[in-house]
Formats: structure tokens, C-alpha cells, sequence
């Protein structure tokens, strides 16, 4: 508004004199009728519209200084803002209720004490002047025509500047309360960035569903994949692996499976229904869990107890279908700080 105001305050100080030039050249032709339109019933209708135009034109530097002025006061305090939601039809602003509520409320409250005190201001700004131009007031009926309008076009600007001067007073105050308010309404409570963070990266307890079903998934695969498996390394309680090595399409042995405590015991309960064997060795079965992953190939530092492991289980295969003696079992010798 303030920059509406002084904008149209300039405007009409540098505009005065040829608006009003322009106006009184219409008002002229348009009190004046010459004898032979005066029977053209069709010549008032016409003089009215071409006076109507000829106004606007006059008019118009002075209305596009003012729109110009309101698009760029609105730019440079937080930029334009278009929405047809604005102007959409809603039926609760009918309800005497509600607009009760915005009347009587804090904020009503505020607009109602920054009207009091613009009108305030203004009126007073602009008594005090039209007090001080009395004078130059009462001139203008002894004046001609044309003297007397651009008199008081220039009264009308110095009596806008005055009111603008008032103006910028208050937007001197209003415009940074308005800023800091619109930036405090932006805020977000505590609750509000919470229920946000949980919309964006998921609620804790549905990432936790999604994650307990996920393991489940990949328990129920593990557990398919243990019927397969060449041997069972176990601690004999606490750790179980399940390896699986195929010469002809593996660089080494892979891990079809592996577990702790529950897990473990469900793994060699599996091997046990579909025979295979269990072979216990604590320090290698707690370096397989530690130092690989469910489809990946052990370690290379692991090869030769592994080895070890794989050809004591085939030997007791070839002892059990010759019906020789079976073998006793040895206990690879590993380094196990290096994998736990």
C-alpha cells in the first residue's frame, strides 16, 4: 500500500499539469454541443462513450504506474504469489461462528489496533495539511478553468505525500512484525518435524515389521539351502555353518548358511533330519560366522582347515560305503584372532 501511495503520489505530481490539460479539454467538448448535432438522438450516447475513453487515456500513465507499483511492492517484501484457492468458494467462511472467532481473536485483536492507528495517523497528517492549504483552497474558485484543475491536481500530490509520509511510519513497523510472524507461522513444532521425518524415512515400528519379515524371508530360504550343504560346522552349541562345495562349478567352499544360538540349533536340527553331517570345530565354526556372509566363499585364510574339514567328511563317505573303519576326526589348527 505504501508503495501504491507514494508511486501515485509521484505520478500525479509529474502527471498534473497535461491530466490536467487533457480533462479540461474533455469537459470543454463535452459542454459544448454544436446546433446541427443537437437533433441526433444518436449524439448523446456517442458523446458520452468518447468522453469515457478519452478520460481513461488520460488516465492511463498514471493507473500503470500504480499497478506496476503494487506487482513491485509485493516483489521486494516476498514475491508474488498466485493461487485460485484464494478466491475458491468455501462454505465454512459463511459461518457466522467461525468469522465471530477470527473477529474476537488475538489476531483480530492486532489488525483491529493497526487500523486505529493507520486511520490515526493518516487523519491526522492529513487534517493538519488540508488545515495549512486552506488558503490555496479557497483560491481555486476564483481561478479559471484550467488554472484552478492543475492546482488542484498539484494540491491533491502534495496532500498524497503527506498521507505516504505517514504510510512508510507504519511500514517501518508493520512490514518486519509481518515478516517475522509469516516466518514464525512456518515453523514447525517438535511434533510436526517428527511426524514429517516418519512420513519421509518410514515409522520406526513399520521399518521394524518390514525388517522382521525380511529375516524371516531370508531364514526360511537359509533353512531350504541346509539339506544341500556337504557339512555342518558347529561349536558344537553356540555357532553351526553350513558349507557346501561343488568342484566342478566353485573356486571354494560357500556358505549356504550360518547362526547363533537359536538359529544354530535350528540349522543342525535340518542337517540332522536330512544327514548331514555335523562336524564340530568351535575355533573354525566362530571364523566362518565371523568373516563371511550367506552365499559368499570363505576366506582364503580359511582354505586349509576348511579343506581339511571337507576331505575327513568325504573319507568318512568312501568308509561308510566300503564298510572300512571310519576315520577319526581331526581339528584344524587356525589363527582365530584373525576373524573374530
Amino acid at each position: 500500500m505504501t508503495s501504491v501511495m507514494l508511486t501515485g503520489t509521484a505520478a500525479l505530481m509529474l502527471l498534473a499539469e497535461p491530466m490536467g490539460h487533457s480533462l479540461m479539454l474533455n469537459m470543454s467538448d463535452s459542454l459544448s454541443i454544436d446546433r446541427a448535432r443537437v437533433f441526433d438522438d444518436a449524439y448523446p450516447a456517442r458523446a458520452f462513450a468518447e468522453s469515457i475513453v478519452h478520460i481513461l487515456l488520460s488516465l492511463l500513465p498514471f493507473g500503470l504506474l500504480t499497478i506496476l507499483a503494487a506487482f513491485a511492492g509485493s516483489a521486494l517484501i516476498g514475491g508474488w504469489s498466485f493461487s485460485l484457492k484464494a478466491v475458491a468458494f468455501k462454505s465454512e467462511r459463511l459461518s457466522p461462528l467461525k468469522g465471530m472467532k477470527r473477529i474476537f481473536s488475538a489476531n483480530g485483536l492486532n489488525e483491529l489496533v493497526k487500523a486505529i492507528a493507520k486511520f490515526v495517523l493518516v487523519a491526522a497528517a492529513a487534517i493538519t495539511w488540508l488545515w495549512h492549504c486552506t488558503d490555496d483552497l479557497l483560491l481555486l474558485g476564483q481561478q479559471p478553468i484550467r488554472p484552478a484543475i492543475s492546482s488542484a491536481l498539484r494540491i491533491s500530490g502534495h496532500s498524497f505525500l503527506i498521507v505516504s509520509t505517514t504510510l512508510i511510519l507504519i511500514a517501518m513497523v508493520d512490514v518486519p512484525f509481518q515478516l517475522w510472524n509469516y516466518n514464525k507461522k512456518l515453523r514447525m513444532t517438535r511434533r510436526e518435524v517428527r511426524d514429517e521425518f516418519k512420513d519421509t524415512e518410514g515409522r520406526p515400528e513399520v521399518k521394524a515389521k518390514i525388517r522382521g519379515l525380511q529375516q524371516q524371508a531370508a531364514q526360511r530360504r537359509m533353512m531350504e539351502d541346509v539339506p544341500h550343504a556337504d557339512v555342518v560346522v558347529t561349536n558344537p552349541t553356540h555357532f553351526a555353518v553350513a558349507l557346501k562345495y561343488t568342484e566342478s562349478s566353485m573356486r571354494a567352499p560357500r556358505v549356504v548358511a550360518k547362526g547363533k544360538n537359536l538359529i544354530a540349533a535350528r540349522i543342525r536340527e535340518v542337517a540332522e533330519q536330512a544327514d548331514v553331517p555335523l562336524y564340530s570345530a568351535p575355533p573354525l565354526a566362530r571364523a566362518l560366522y565371523a568373516s563371511t556372509k550367506l552365499g559368499q566363499e570363505i576366506p582364503a585364510g580359511l582354505y586349509t582347515a576348511v579343506a581339511q574339514v571337507l576331505a575327513y567328511i568325504f573319507r568318512v563317505r568312501e568308509s561308510l560305503r566300503g564298510g572300512a573303519d571310519v576315520p577319526k576326526p581331526v581339528l584344524p589348527d587356525i589363527d582365530e584372532t584373525r576373524y573374530t
